[in-house]
């Protein structure tokens, strides 16, 4: 019985990596018409010669801001895990 489901997650996992391969994109096509707004208005609307900083920090500032804090407090975690480790060394 485990290995009728197991080749039945194979076979729909490979069915889904298929199906997503032919449905994407040719490689340089513009998936929608926001891709040309965005070059072609991105200096007029922000005074920004560069698109992907426009988009980075004006269109999308808050979400650049929510992925800069969880990095940073992830960053901070791992510090503050290595910082009782090393104590715990330096006691036994």
């Amino acid at each position: 019985m485990r290995q009728i489901v197991a080749w039945f997650a194979l076979i729909i996992m490979v069915a889904v990596l298929i199906t997503g391969a032919l449905l994407m994109h040719p490689f340089g096509y513009p998936p929608s018409d926001m891709d040309d707004y965005m070059i072609a208005n991105s200096q007029a609307e922000t005074a920004s010669n560069n698109v992907v900083a426009a988009v980075l920090f004006d269109y999308r500032g808050l979400d650049t801001l929510g992925e800069a804090t969880v990095l940073f407090t992830a960053v901070a975690g791992v510090l503050l895990l290595f910082r009782s480790l090393k104590k715990k060394e330096k006691n036994t």
